[in-house]
């Protein structure tokens, strides 16, 4: 393992700038709204601010401050953030993130989790500094494993996992991969089908929540489509074109947030970022691509759920108990697909609640 610091080169930094400076805007209807995509005018304001008032560097002495260190495992490099916390024999949690996000969905979780719990916050390989991937098959078991592993070499034979949208995949995987040693799971997202073949008799709430998921089954969004059929073919625009890769993470980033965005821009252009710097805009949606098997995990640990208003979609718990012994479910009354950037004092408190229970 080798320490690691964020050190982007000035000349990436104006590189970006110029681009901005030049951007070729397309049309765009009048009163056109949401109907066509991310309004022009939202993008413009995103990408003015970028260029004039955002500024990377102390977004990078943000991540400079905490712990970083690189290890390659199974052939690929792992970038990780490490804070420990002062008590030496504190539980670890391996906190894990989805798509469209990255690391950045946790740095306003640390603080109050590192006064607990020892934090691994590693990003996905084909994310960030853990990319671009180098071969085949990085799906979301051989992410699992690679976690165990990286948990291993840490000198962790005990710890909780927590994730959400991929993090919580790969959190479930974990648990079954290496289920010699996670100690219990926490998730903020959860997809619950009815289970096939049985009968069933929900609350209204509940048959809402199912209606729901059926909706956004049978209308999958087009990012998603293209993650999981063709992700070499974008990667071409996002790769090129900042302001590209900012409408594609920034249209996904608010379709399944709140309605109310309780995301500050900094965050925001932080998350893209990530993409930007280190050109995985392509190699972040293999993991879409190579993850066609159905999951067949199984879970035995004490599982918590938190589940929030305005997510994807939102678990049905009678569901749920058919597959997890869920020991904390919790529905929270603000937040979406992000909670760690929307709602982190909800999400922090919960995980901690529910981890020092179990510890």
């Amino acid at each position: 393992m080798e320490p690691f610091r964020i050190d982007i080169p000035q000349a990436d930094l104006d590189y970006l700038h110029a681009r901005l400076d030049h951007a070729r805007w397309p049309h765009e209807l009048p009163d056109a709204g949401w109907d066509y995509g991310l309004p022009l005018e939202r993008v413009r304001q995103l990408a003015h601010y970028w260029r004039h008032g955002y500024d990377w560097r102390k977004h990078e002495a943000e991540f400079n401050s905490h712990p970083q260190f690189t290890t390659e495992i199974d052939g690929q490099r792992v970038h990780f953030l490490h804070v420990r916390a002062a008590k030496p024999d504190a539980l670890p949690l391996i906190l894990t993130h989805g798509w469209p996000g990255s690391v950045v969905e946790f740095l306003d979780v640390i603080e109050p989790l590192s006064q607990d719990f020892h934090l691994v916050i590693p990003s996905i390989p084909g994310w960030g500094f853990s990319g671009p991937t180098n071969e085949r098959g990085w799906d979301v078991d051989r992410v699992a494993r690679a976690w165990a592993e990286l948990m291993r070499r840490l000198g962790y034979d005990r710890y909780g996992a927590q994730g959400g949208d991929f993090g919580a995949a790969i959190s479930r995987a974990l648990s079954d991969h290496d289920a010699e040693h996670v100690v219990a799971v926490h998730l903020n997202y959860l997809p619950t089908p009815p289970p096939p073949g049985e009968a069933f008799e929900l609350s209204e709430s509940d048959q809402e929540r199912l209606d729901h998921l059926k909706r956004y089954m049978a209308n999958q969004p087009g990012a998603r489509v293209l993650n999981s059929t063709k992700p070499q073919t974008i990667a071409y625009a996002l790769t090129d074109s900042p302001i590209g890769q900012l409408a594609w993470i920034v249209d996904m980033m608010t379709e399944w947030a709140g309605d109310d965005f309780a995301i500050s821009d900094d965050r925001v252009l932080t998350n893209v970022m990530l993409y930007w710097l280190t050109g995985t805009a392509g190699s972040a949606p293999r993991l879409h691509h190579d993850s066609v098997a159905p999951p067949r995990w199984r879970t035995t640990q004490p599982v918590a759920i938190a589940s929030f208003p305005q997510d994807i979609t939102r678990p049905i718990r009678q569901f749920a108990e058919k597959t997890f012994h869920i020991a904390q479910w919790s529905e929270f009354e603000r937040g979406g697909h992000f909670p760690g950037l929307e709602a982190p004092d909800l999400l922090a408190a919960d995980i901690r609640k529910f981890f020092l229970s179990v510890g």
